[in-house]
């Protein structure tokens, strides 16, 4: 991983430092780039949401092998952690790499690792043209997102993604504020509850589940559940859509007994190792995306640069599984989390 992120470095050395640690601290305000917007405080308050909580050492049992695969929607994963949707690595940051190059290499080492990638949606059309095309090249082996645009162009882009035969697709509702895009006369916006229904029933009626992500509170968990959301993430977009909220691990577990397990949750925001990963699943998430390491990966190495990070990554949870107590992914307790009044 130290030559992949090397190499990264070089590439990506434009918008992105490859800090050792990747907290935004260095990169606050820098958009385009990696950086969180303005003060860069949603993204520091990910990262820092996380560091503050502490897993507690348990080695009185039997534990050796723990069971890290998991099932999304029916959708099985060696390791409860997707890709995070990012598009616009040619476009918006010049990273060295074609945006095709860059979504094969994301959708094949997820594949090679046995996990899948979620492809991102933007402006211009090559940023989605490319996610779908990795996307149908691997048989629908993925979950593509979309963007909530307003009139024809979100219709016009389900249906390119269901045309690459995925069983799974997803909307980033955290991202219909960004008025760059409307500036540019590609205008995105939020939905109601009742627009989000129509939506649901449409992907549903071609027998594919619905992905909502960015949702911050549990209110809004709730209203996408009962307009028919398949899932939900828990996301404040990587902190680039607003300032100052909340780290995501801050408000997750107000979010999952909102749901209160009548589908997935699922969570981004932070997640660097295999000991965030347990974290987030100790929160009450049942799986995580992680966005900017995989983009390091992907550039500094490729498909097997992303294969190498969650192998990594699934040794890093294994190792913090067995070093906590914890059998399996599906079942992580809370009391893998340090409670300092207990």
């Amino acid at each position: 991983m130290k030559e992949i992120r090397d190499n990264a470095r070089q590439m990506m050395k434009k918008f992105c430092r490859v800090c050792k640690v990747c907290d935004g601290r260095a990169c606050a305000g820098e958009i385009p780039g990696m950086g969180g917007l303005g003060t860069g405080a949603s993204f520091k308050n990910n990262v820092n949401a996380l560091a503050d909580l502490y897993l507690n050492m348990h080695l009185v049992h039997g534990i050796t092998e723990p069971d890290t695969a998991f099932t999304l929607l029916g959708l099985p994963l060696s390791l409860p952690v997707l890709a995070a949707p990012i598009g616009g690595v040619a476009v918006n940051m010049d990273f060295g790499v074609s945006e095709e190059d860059y979504n094969l290499a994301v959708v094949e080492g997820c594949l090679d690792a046995g996990t899948l990638a979620c492809t991102g949606d933007g402006v211009p059309p090559v940023i989605h043209e490319s996610g779908l095309a990795a996307l149908t090249r691997f048989e629908g082996h993925g979950i593509p997102f979309i963007k909530p645009w307003e009139g024809a162009e979100l219709e016009e882009k389900l249906e390119k993604a269901r045309d690459t035969g995925c069983k799974v697709l997803g909307m980033d509702l955290d991202a219909a504020g960004l008025l760059t895009l409307r500036r540019r006369g590609r205008p995105v916006a939020p939905r109601t509850p009742e627009q989000l229904a129509d939506i649901f029933a449409k992907v549903h009626a071609w027998g594919i589940k619905f992905i909502l992500k960015g949702l911050m509170s549990p209110l809004d968990a709730s209203l996408a559940v009962e307009a028919g959301a398949d899932a939900v993430v828990v996301s404040n977009h990587g902190g680039r859509a607003l300032d100052h909220t909340p780290g995501t691990a801050k408000v997750l577990p107000g979010i999952v007994k909102a749901v209160a397990g009548r589908v997935p949750v699922l969570a981004d925001g932070g997640v660097r190792d295999g000991g965030d990963v347990l974290k987030m699943l100790a929160l009450g998430a049942d799986c995580v995306l992680i966005g900017r390491p995989v983009a390091v990966a992907a550039v500094g190495g490729g498909k097997d640069g992303v294969a190498r990070y969650f192998d990594l990554l699934g040794d890093q949870l294994r190792q913090a599984m067995i070093m906590t107590g914890t059998a399996n992914v599906r079942e992580v307790s809370s009391s893998v989390l340090f409670d300092p009044t207990v």
